[in-house]
């Protein structure tokens, strides 16, 4: 593909995604397609199961079903676009596509850091303050912290992407990446902009960090609670409740940051790919399987619900 020569390119980028030949493209076409698709339909079962059953309408779940949500966003910012590169030979997105994609990866991945902190703060209050929870963990303050972790995630990346989406960019506009990533981004930009890049970085520090410390410190605490219950029974359920996701904060924070404190190398592109894959699609699918398969009331729930829309489908045929 000579892209330095292609006028269809216009105003617009280049995503290489992943280069290989053709059936290579019809075989990773079909698999993030079926990725996608259970991806949507694990997090909804997770919605409607905490819609539908009101034994689950409780702050934790609230948090839980909100989380879902933003997981089927987060992974819909990309793999659609995706997918459609995989079918395409000239790879181009428009510039306005290449920012709204940008600006809501990342504000979605905001949001989802946010959320994996609020969630780390209602299990401290359910495990370390159990008499007062009912009172702290209110309706309106549940309420408040989903409203807070989405205003918060779609405001703190705003101004960067908005200064870079104004700047001049040169060359081929070629990103060596699946999505509009802001290190190429601003590779490609005619001047170099030392202030911009400093304060996505320093952005991205103290969303990336702030967040975990305070997940370390809830756990740490949620710990030691746990260490002190007397019933054997009661570990086990405070452990199993708290794993699903502590599981779920490694995987998305251990890929972020592998992704962030990576040495540059020839593999670099390669490995921010892989990377970037763990956290925007591979975490997003089996967040249902883990928070289903270690949670006993949301297994219950999702097992009910099936049964229920089984029950009106075998009606609806008859």
């Amino acid at each position: 593909m000579k892209i330095s020569n292609d006028s269809s390119i216009g105003t617009g980028f280049v995503l290489l995604g992943f280069p290989c030949p053709r059936e290579g493209r019809g075989l990773l076409f079909a698999l993030f397609s079926v990725v996608y698709l259970l991806t949507l339909l694990g997090n909804g079962s997770i919605i409607c199961a905490v819609r539908w059953d009101q034994r689950l309408h409780t702050p934790m779940y609230v948090l839980l079903a909100n989380f879902s949500f933003l997981e089927i966003c987060y992974v819909t910012s990309t793999v659609p676009n995706m997918l459609a590169n995989f079918l395409s030979d000239t790879k181009v997105i428009s510039f306005s596509g290449c920012f709204l994609q940008f600006y809501f990866f990342f504000s979605l991945g905001s949001t989802e850091c946010f959320f994996l902190a609020t969630m780390a703060f209602d299990r401290y209050l359910a495990i370390c303050r159990p008499l007062h929870y009912p009172t702290i963990m209110t309706g309106r303050l549940c309420t408040n912290l989903v409203v807070s972790c989405w205003a918060f995630g779609f405001l703190w990346f705003l101004i960067p992407i908005i200064v870079i989406s104004r700047m001049s960019f040169c060359g081929t506009r070629v990103i060596d990446h699946f999505l509009c990533d802001p290190g190429p981004l601003l590779a490609l930009t005619c001047t170099r902009t030392p202030v911009i890049e400093l304060t996505s970085s320093t952005l991205s520090s103290l969303l990336l960090f702030v967040p975990f410390l305070c997940i370390l410190v809830s756990y740490s605490l949620v710990l030691q609670a746990v260490l002190r219950v007397p019933s054997a029974a009661g570990r086990r359920k405070a452990f199993s409740t708290c794993g699903s996701h502590l599981v779920v904060v490694s995987l998305f924070y251990g890929s972020v940051m592998v992704m962030y404190i990576s040495p540059t190398s020839e593999h670099e592109a390669g490995m921010q790919k892989i990377t970037t894959l763990i956290y925007s699609v591979v975490t997003p699918l089996i967040n249902p399987v883990i928070y289903s398969l270690r949670n006993k009331d949301m297994e219950r729930a999702i097992k009910k619900l099936l049964g229920i829309e089984v029950e009106v489908w075998i009606h609806g045929t008859v």
